[in-house]
């Protein structure tokens, strides 16, 4: 909820005549799809088809390994990081999610729990526990998809 102040502010940036601007729902929807958030997102930014139906969200992209220099610190989910445990690093979905993660060059699969934030930089999407890496036969980086599950 805005206060008052806001609102005059915001008016006073976007003047509300038919000539100019988008209207809000568009407005709103363009940024969804500049986020990459699905345009029929619930809060946590789950797909959803109606108020009952949760589909699992589904990323491809670059992933890494962290292991040894880690292990034992503490993770964002407050655990410390066991580099033998099925975790990830993700920097979006919610701590906890349960998530498939599939080597896109050789099938393999793994669930992990997402337990940490991350990565930050070059351009990965997850960042995997050794444990999950090598189930996964990750060395370095490799393409994944990441699905998330109920």
């Amino acid at each position: 909820m805005m206060s008052e102040s806001n609102q005059r502010l915001l008016k006073a940036r976007l003047p509300h005549s038919k000539a100019s601007g988008f209207p809000h729902f568009l407005l709103i929807g363009a940024l969804a799809l500049a986020c990459g958030l699905p345009t029929n997102a619930d809060a946590k930014g789950r797909c959803v088809t109606d108020p009952g139906t949760v589909l699992a969200a589904k990323q491809i992209g670059k992933a890494s390994w962290y292991g040894p220099g880690f292990h034992g610190k503490k993770t964002a989910s407050g655990a410390p990081f066991n580099q033998n445990q099925l975790t990830a690093a993700h920097q979006r979905l919610p701590l906890g999610t349960k998530a498939r993660v599939t080597n896109l060059s050789n099938g393999k699969a793994v669930e992990v729990t997402i337990n940490d934030r991350g990565p930050y930089g070059g351009g990965r999407i997850i960042d995997l526990s050794y444990a999950a890496a090598r189930r996964l036969a990750i060395n370095g980086v490799g393409r994944v998809s990441i699905e998330t599950l109920p």
